[in-house]
């Protein structure tokens, strides 16, 4: 029996922007969208088509796809939050419409349009869906309320039929529709054999993320400031750009850092892989994340990952033995560093080792591997 084609849509508040005839949007979600479209016959996009902001954009490969625009809504001032209700009606009656034509639904979650297409979806209990939860999943997490409530309606196996809720990390006791998913930068033939790090000499820390309040790039140079003072031969590199950056270059200005902290801004993927496959450390100490892809992409040649305890962090880093994990607390930070330091070079080659094999499964290839079989559900 030949099996029908499968109509792919995506529902995301990323924006996609119609520029010079092509679809653009934002770098890695259009890296890893190009990989789920690759499995469909036809595919579709409904998200907004304006952005208050700029981001780092690229365009889909395929020339193809079709798309349902809808405008881009916010509850974060009185205005905008009027505008925002005005906007529903249209913007349900442009789900129920893609929703319709689809045969495979796609989630981009969170994001307030995914919160209407979590009300939306429960009308077509039949079709086939998936949720690609982007953000931290951990149950006991502060959250908006919006990003809470379209948890509890996904993963109901009432509300939400036929669905797969893609999270990062393992959680206990959770519904049988969700289910651990993983992402990736590197390829299989981007494997570089493991080298042993000499921890007795200078120490190379390496921060990739944007230099926003949620990252705490300030925090991460007074991490360094903290060690230098204490006799530990460190330096960092920081790559990534945002509002607090000029904020971080004064306060290395004023503390005479400008020897050990680096900042380079956002750079593109060669240049980051060549700045972390010799570093001792990676560091992010996040707010919240959902997949740390800067920790991730550190591991796979060997650095040591240093994170604090949020989201799957603690899992990633299998609860210490393949990382650092710090409080958000600069005395306790920089004394639980200094611990693992004391330990000695073959104790942190150790760790390093083990950091290196877990991250070696997590490759392109897997992910493309569990996206097909995703959609091949339906």
């Amino acid at each position: 029996m030949k099996k029908s084609k499968i109509k792919f849509l995506v529902v995301t508040y990323t924006p996609t922007l119609n520029k010079d005839g092509k679809f653009y949007s934002y770098s890695p979600y259009v890296d890893e969208m190009d990989k789920w479209f690759s499995y469909a016959d036809e595919y579709r996009i409904i998200s907004p088509n304006t952005y208050p902001t700029d981001f780092l954009s690229k365009p889909f490969e395929s020339k193809k796809i079709g798309y349902y625009h809808i405008p881009f809504i916010a509850f974060n001032s009185f205005i905008m939050a009027i505008k925002s209700i005005i906007f529903l009606p249209y913007i349900f009656f442009q789900l129920f419409r893609s929703m319709f034509w689809a045969n495979h639904i796609h989630f981009r979650s969170p994001g307030n349009i995914t919160l209407l297409g979590s009300i939306v979806q429960i009308f077509f209990p039949s079709k086939s869906k998936s949720v690609k939860y982007a953000g931290n999943w951990d149950p006991n997490s502060n959250q908006p309320f919006s990003y809470r409530l379209q948890k509890a309606i996904f993963r109901n196996t009432f509300l939400s039929k036929n669905i797969k809720v893609l999270v990062y990390g393992e959680w206990p006791n959770e519904t049988k529709n969700v289910y651990p998913f993983i992402s990736a930068t590197y390829k299989d033939s981007e494997k570089l054999a493991l080298e042993k790090r000499n921890y007795n000499g200078k120490l190379k820390f390496v921060f990739i993320g944007a230099m926003v309040i949620g990252k705490r790039p300030k925090f991460t140079v007074e991490i360094i400031k903290e060690l230098i003072e204490k006799g530990i031969d460190a330096e960092l590199h920081m790559f990534g750009d945002g509002n607090l950056i000029e904020e971080v270059k004064t306060y290395i200005i004023d503390n005479n850092l400008e020897d050990s902290v680096f900042v380079y801004g956002n750079k593109d993927k060669e240049t980051l892989k060549n700045g972390i496959k010799d570093a001792h450390f990676t560091i992010l100490p996040s707010k919240s994340e959902g997949w740390p892809k800067a920790i991730a992409e550190g591991m796979f040649f060997g650095a040591i990952p240093i994170s604090t305890k949020i989201s799957c962090l603690p899992w990633i880093l299998g609860f210490g033995n393949r990382g650092i994990l710090i409080e958000a607390n600069l005395k306790s930070a920089v004394d639980e560093i200094t611990n693992e330091l004391q330990k000695g070079n073959e104790y942190l080659n150790e760790m390093s080792k083990q950091a290196y094999d877990w991250s070696q499964q997590y490759t392109v290839n897997r992910l493309t591997a569990e996206i097909q079989k995703v959609i091949e559900q339906t």
